[in-house]
């Protein structure tokens, strides 16, 4: 038998055609794979078209000819970094305070000898339960009452409380999944339990703390409602605020809403790019108790 013969029959041996499940699995996948890139794609492409051709009657995915129109007027004309520095201000600061009081939360009612841990952490689920549009109301008056309309304050005070829920949850099941044994050396060896928090626990849950920061990143640079109802002017508005108030009376400036709304995304594109190991781990960590 020639060479030429033994390599067709070892290459006819070694492939073998996928299966049905696995053929049903890859197309699924490249069906949300382009449901979630096809509009930022489409975004992207109307950010970088003229006004004349996102007014044609054809509409083109492949942009041409391409200008940066869009995004020097959204500005220069819109001042749109100023939504972008608020948005800046108020998500981190309502990160860090998610993850400082939410993580301090999990830990005591995870590593720590509390009766009812359970109906806390049901009580806290159950309050997270409440749609915005029926608190928005009389969260509107306590702010009114205290006088923090139109501040960052009341942006963090109220995503601070729609967050605190989430992240307690999440870290709950990931602390819940280090070995007690961890604690009780600690102990034996003089640590009080902020020490072992601070010093042991957190930085074993890196992946859980990056998780959890990002999700409530995302959540708190997104939000409209309690932003749009509770700011009314550019030195505290917020992006999707921004975005919203680009549209006029009589024109939609579709270019210009693209650009803004590339501008926004890619950050957080990048930023789950960047940590998506850390978010893989992180969400999975607490799913088994070691």
């Amino acid at each position: 038998m020639s060479n030429m013969a033994i390599a067709q029959r070892k290459l006819r041996q070694g492939f073998t055609f996928p299966s049905r499940g696995r053929i049903l699995i890859y197309l699924c996948a490249l069906v949300i794979v382009c449901w979630s890139v096809g509009p930022f794609l489409w975004q992207m492409s109307t950010s970088l078209q003229p006004d004349r051709e996102l007014l044609s009657s054809t509409p083109r995915l492949i942009p041409y000819p391409i200008t940066i129109e869009h995004f020097v007027n959204i500005f220069a004309a819109k001042s749109f970094h100023r939504y972008i520095i608020n948005s800046v201000i108020v998500t981190i600061t309502t990160t860090f305070l998610c993850l400082l009081f939410g993580s301090i939360a999990a830990y005591a009612l995870a590593r720590l000898d509390i009766r009812g841990r359970f109906r806390v952490l049901g009580f806290i689920l159950g309050v997270s339960m409440f749609p915005q549009i029926a608190i928005v109301g009389p969260l509107y008056v306590l702010g009114s009452n205290f006088g923090w309309l139109d501040t960052y304050r009341v942006l963090i005070v109220i995503y601070l409380a729609l967050g605190l829920p989430l992240v307690t949850w999440v870290l709950f099941g990931y602390f819940r999944s280090i070995p007690q044994t961890i604690d009780e050396a600690a102990r034996i060896d003089g640590a009080r339990p902020l020490t072992i928090f601070f010093r042991i626990i957190l930085p074993m849950s890196l992946p859980a703390v990056v998780t959890t920061g990002l999700l409530c990143f995302i959540a708190a640079w997104n939000e409209f409602m309690f932003a749009l109802a509770f700011t009314s002017d550019i030195n505290h508005q917020t992006v999707p605020v921004g975005i919203a108030n680009f549209t006029g009376l009589h024109y939609v400036p579709w270019g210009d809403i693209a650009a803004a709304s590339v501008v926004v995304t890619l950050p957080l594109v990048i930023m789950v790019l960047v940590f998506q190991q850390h978010i893989i781990s992180g969400l999975t960590g607490g799913a088994v108790k070691e």
